[in-house]
Order: C-alpha cells, then sequence, then structure tokens
C-alpha cells in the first residue's frame, strides 16, 4: 500500500476520547491534519474517535463537545480488586489467547450497568450509527477464548455494537453481544493494536496509555516493527496531569481535551514530519 497512511488511536477511557480529541484538532490547526488518514484503526477509546474521524465528523465539533458539562455521564472507577484481578488474569499460565479468556470469564460474571444500557450511551454518543465508507477498523476481544477481532464494515457487524464492545472495559462495563458472541475491551489485547496498520506507508499513534505487560506489546515497540516511518504520540506530563488517575472520571474530560489541545504545538512538526 505505498503511499498510504494510517492514523491508529489507542485507549485510555472518557479522558482518552478528549484528550485525543485535543490533540488531533490542535495538530490540524497547526497544519497538520490527520483525518486525511487512508485507515483508521481503533480501541476502546480510540474506536469512537475513529468512528467520528472516519465518518466525517468535523473535529472542531468533536472538541466543542468535549468542553461540554458531563451531564448524563456515568462516573466509573477501576477500583484496586479490578486491577488486582487484570493482573492475575496475565500472570498466571497460559497463551495470550487464555489469559485474555480468564478475564473475559471474569467480566460475564461481573456486576456492571445492563448492556442496553451501554449501548444506548454509544448510540446517543455516537454522531453516526452506520459503517462510513472509509476505512475504520475497530478492535474487541471475545470473552469465550481471547480470540482478537478487528471489526469493519464487511464484518456485518452494526457500528454501534463494535465500538461499545471495543469499550466494554472487563468488570468496569458489560461485555457486548454480537451474533451471540460476547465481546470486550479491544485494549485487553494491546493498548492501541498498531500492528493493524502493518502495509501503509505512514503511521501515526495517538496513544493515552503506552503500559503493556512486555516491552515488546508497547505501542512504540509495535510500530517500530511495522519499518515505515511512524510516530507515537502519548501524553505529555502536564496533560497527564490534567487527565489525572481516574481515566473513567466524565468530570476530567475537558481538562483533558484542552491538555491536548495545548501539547499539540510542541509535537506538531515531529507528526508533520512522518505524516508528509
Amino acid at each position: 500500500m505505498t503511499g498510504k497512511r494510517a492514523l491508529v488511536l489507542g485507549g485510555g477511557g472518557v479522558t482518552g476520547i478528549a484528550w485525543e480529541t485535543g490533540i488531533l484538532h490542535g495538530l490540524a490547526e497547526a497544519g497538520v491534519d490527520l483525518t486525511d488518514a487512508d485507515l483508521f484503526v481503533g480501541t476502546s477509546a480510540g474506536s469512537v474517535v475513529a468512528t467520528e474521524l472516519a465518518g466525517g465528523t468535523p473535529l472542531a465539533d468533536l472538541y466543542a463537545h468535549q468542553l461540554l458539562p458531563p451531564d448524563g455521564e456515568i462516573p466509573a472507577r477501576l477500583t484496586n480488586w479490578m486491577v488486582v484481578r487484570y493482573v492475575l488474569s496475565y500472570v498466571m499460565p497460559g497463551n495470550a489467547a487464555a489469559k485474555r479468556a480468564r478475564l473475559g470469564r471474569a467480566a460475564l460474571k461481573a456486576r456492571t450497568p445492563s448492556e442496553e444500557s451501554r449501548l444506548a450511551v454509544f448510540s446517543s454518543r455516537l454522531s453516526i450509527q452506520d459503517w462510513p465508507e472509509r476505512p475504520l477498523k475497530v478492535t474487541a476481544v471475545d470473552t469465550a477464548d481471547g480470540k482478537f477481532v478487528a471489526f469493519d464494515r464487511d464484518s456485518g457487524v452494526p457500528l454501534v455494537r463494535a465500538v461499545a464492545s471495543s469499550c466494554a472495559v472487563p468488570l468496569v462495563w458489560p461485555p457486548v453481544t454480537i451474533d451471540g458472541r460476547r465481546y470486550m475491551d479491544g485494549g485487553m489485547r494491546s493498548v492501541a493494536n498498531v500492528d493493524l496498520a502493518a502495509g501503509y506507508s505512514r503511521v501515526v499513534v495517538v496513544a493515552p496509555l503506552t503500559r503493556a505487560a512486555s516491552p515488546a506489546a508497547t505501542p512504540q515497540a509495535q510500530a517500530a516493527r511495522l519499518g515505515v516511518p511512524s510516530i507515537v504520540v502519548s501524553p505529555s506530563k502536564v496533560a497527564l496531569a490534567a487527565i489525572g488517575r481516574n481515566l473513567l472520571d466524565p468530570a476530567r474530560r475537558r481538562p483533558a481535551a484542552e491538555a491536548g489541545l495545548a501539547q499539540a504545538a510542541s509535537v506538531a512538526d515531529a507528526v508533520r514530519e512522518v505524516w508528509n
């Protein structure tokens, strides 16, 4: 796919949506418009932003929405117990899929809001309800066998369910039913799944989170293995402070978005060099 460019957007909760939107809007204002990508890859929070961009929603509109009061948003938090459960799932024996399936079983048993209520949230949150014409991949993980999937317009999966499944943080939000199977957050395989951009000649990764179970699984390592010009943009120290410790807190949307907008100027030249 010589000459083709991919924009990869990683997970990071509601604050990740806000920060990504802010930095993308700031880059566009600096003359680096990433919305003309030939492929959008979205994981968890990134699936929301990628869907909006692939559908043609203007960045200015997306950014303005992040500045609004978070009325109607349900606050949530990853508790210490949940973090321990995540760690146990991944440190116990088994291959990568088996470890994800172990967490998937816990996700199915967890007490969470209803699946219907979460689908309603995404139906109202997304400005488009059908798959866009532009190439878009939305990641998720099957709770039963830990299989990683990347939904697209040819998958025959409703867009709202694909995005909701990608954002279904285990133990916090309910897995989403698609064709009789239950799916959870695509970030359980990788926080950004940069390898889905293989075959593209230039890749920009916007990743609110960059930690991984192993050094080889970080967005930076995945991007390096593509062997093409690439860059991973992640929150600065100032942005991290604005985002706060709870990535699922809707009250932190505005400061996260504003921090992303402010950070854009410091990375614009580096991103421009890769993109152009």
